[in-house]
């Protein structure tokens, strides 16, 4: 039996001591002595999101059929806990083995916000890890980072060894792999990542020097190691029906953000929204089989004994089988009170059938995305959704019984103007007129509309990564303005308002489209006390702005200015089809307010046709 890595003592002190103790459903438990190679894959935030995490469920599955190898888990600690491992210097451990993670060959850290930077050095400290990648031993983990973050990994390059970019079913096998033969031959921490840079998609920041023109541009990427490559091509997984999928995924004891199945149906989006960092970098579309997902939902739901499945894509409607397989779900699992979630569906006549029938209506909303409050500015992001289609999806969900809305927008998008945002109100205060023409005793009770508004922030490898962005008191403003223009609305007692904290976004945009300088920033807010910063409770501007000055970074350098076409950003060196030509006409388009037609109604040759499959490929054509 194992012995954990907390006493009693320690885990009645702090909230949630679940979090820390494993042994969860469906957990891998191996030998330490029988396996080569053992992996701790982290999640830098707590363990209630982390478990919700589609990637780590795939990765420790898929690293765990291997014999030679222990995938093993860790997310950060929360602040009771964290305080007490410093206090008592308790090393950080992994949940299966309770063991430290010192101990292990590689931590693996998935990088899904930027606002989780200094948690990745939390998770770093409290293993006794050094933060810097430059002072590590060979006994130290060899530490890796992926996910949506890694394909910007400037701002946090010095901290890690080397980062996976793109899906990790492809590599991972031939990085361990390698690894074993290094370590049977005795070779060197640097002599492994060495060849570790010729495997494609592997970044290894140490093998590249950044050198700036006078104005804090970049002037060009130097290699310093004939190992590095010229360009890191993402890794992709091009057939999904033939690849890993937990169909054992581990289910926690307490609840967790998403408590439930996730059954991935399909990667990608045909949408091309041109503020949306995922619909490109996972390009092309790749969708599983009918069959597969069947056979998976049947397994997953047998191995963990929840009552609801979510299906799981960036664009649910998008799915070519959708209606088939739900049908199926309703019909298979029906009667044993399965609920189905439909997350990032487009509201139609299929789509409002199908939740009436999995649904409860009375505790379910209907949600919509426009982001813009007029169709002028939702033509300028190519959102490919107009008022029209909004009122009547409304009003046919009304007909069902629906009586909850929830809208999400955004303030700040470029071309954006006053009148743009009072189209937030005037569009919410439509929603609820719709409703209140149904006869009064047709209706479900009273209306509810929810109106949150983020603030944009430009990302990499969207169309407006040339983009300039807004100052807080800007966004600040435009939120004053908005709600007083809601609170004008002839039905504003059926609209609640929430917004994001502006201060936060600021610091997300700087990390997004940031470079090398930032690595100090971050190194030393964090030793300022900064942490769990995507929490507002917690989040410390002042403590920000004191590390931005101290090292002399501006953070309007990287914020306040719109890009010339031929700079050269401190991701080029990262290729993920998409084209860098490609993004550019598509910001031109945008400032022109003209669409872009979706990927099944023409191809814009974004240049993602070169993995040689999915959407790009549906019919025979190249």
């Amino acid at each position: 039996m194992r012995k954990l890595a907390l006493s009693d003592e320690i885990l009645l002190k702090v909230d949630k001591p679940a979090r820390y103790i494993g042994g969860e459903v469906n957990v891998t438990m191996k030998n330490i002595q029988e396996i080569d190679i053992r992996f701790c894959m982290c999640f830098p935030d707590i363990y209630e999101i982390g478990m919700s995490h589609l990637g780590i469920q795939i990765l420790y599955d898929m690293l765990n059929r291997r014999k030679d190898t222990y995938c093993e888990r860790v997310y950060s600690p929360w602040i009771d806990l964290d305080q007490i491992l410093r206090d008592e210097n308790i090393p950080l451990f992994a949940l299966e083995s309770q063991e430290p993670i010192k101990n292990f060959d590689f931590l693996g850290i998935t990088i899904q916000y930027e606002m989780c930077y200094t948690n990745i050095l939390q998770i770093l400290d409290l293993s006794h890890i050094p933060l810097l990648a430059k002072d590590r031993t060979e006994d130290d983990p060899i530490v890796i980072g992926g996910g949506p973050c890694s394909y910007n990994p400037e701002p946090i390059a010095d901290f890690f060894d080397f980062f996976y970019i793109g899906e990790g079913e492809t590599a991972y096998n031939e990085i361990l792999d390698l690894y074993k033969e290094c370590k049977q031959k005795n070779k060197s921490r640097k002599e492994y990542l060495e060849l570790v840079a010729k495997i494609e998609g592997m970044y290894v920041p140490q093998f590249y020097d950044i050198q700036y023109n006078e104005d804090n541009t970049i002037n060009k990427v130097v290699k310093n190691n004939i190992n590095a490559k010229d360009k890191i091509t993402k890794q992709i997984e091009m057939n999904l029906s033939e690849t890993y999928y937990p169909t054992k995924p581990l289910v926690p004891f307490i609840e967790a953000i998403q408590d439930r199945v996730v059954l991935e149906i399909q990667r990608g989006c045909i949408r091309g929204c041109r503020f949306c960092q995922a619909g490109m970098i996972y390009r092309p579309v790749r969708e599983r089989s009918i069959e597969y997902l069947k056979d998976c939902a049947k397994k997953m739901l047998e191995s963990t004994g929840y009552d609801e499945i979510s299906l799981s894509s960036l664009s649910s409607s998008d799915y070519s089988k959708l209606q088939e397989l739900v049908y199926h779900l309703i019909e298979e699992y029906g009667d044993k009170g399965l609920n189905i979630s439909l997350p990032s569906l487009r509201i139609d006549a299929f789509a409002l059938d199908v939740m009436s029938k999995v649904q409860d209506l009375r505790k379910s909303s209907l949600t919509f995305a426009p982001e813009a409050g007029s169709q002028r500015l939702r033509d300028v992001v190519n959102k490919g959704l107009t008022e029209e289609m909004i009122l009547k999806g409304a009003a046919d969900a009304f007909e069902l019984g629906w009586n909850r809305v929830k809208l999400y927008f955004m303030l700040g998008l470029p071309t954006e103007t006053y009148e743009d945002i009072e189209g937030i109100a005037i569009l919410a205060n439509e929603i609820a007129r719709v409703y209140y023409e149904i006869p009064k005793q047709e209706r479900n009770g009273k209306i509810n509309i929810v109106a949150s508004t983020s603030f944009f922030v430009p990302k990499p490898f969207t169309p407006f990564q040339w983009s300039m962005m807004e100052e807080p008191q800007e966004y600040l403003n435009k939120q004053g303005f908005l709600r007083g223009k809601i609170n004008k609305q002839l039905n504003r007692k059926s609209i609640k308002y929430n917004w994001h904290e502006a201060q936060q976004s600021q610091l997300e945009g700087v990390f997004a489209r940031g470079d090398r300088k930032l690595n100090k920033v971050i190194y030393d807010a964090y030793k300022l006390g900064c942490i769990y910063d995507a929490w507002n409770e917690h989040f410390n501007y002042e403590k920000w702005i004191e590390a931005f000055e101290c090292n002399g970074v501006d953070i309007d350098f990287y914020n306040r200015r719109e890009r010339s076409e031929n700079e050269i950003f401190p991701w080029d060196i990262i290729d993920v089809g998409v084209t860098k030509e490609f993004l550019y006409e598509e910001y031109q388009r945008a400032i022109r307010e003209e669409v872009t037609p979706n990927c099944r109604q023409s191809c814009s040759s974004c240049g993602a046709s070169t993995f040689g499959g999915g959407v790009c490929f549906e019919d025979g054509d190249t």
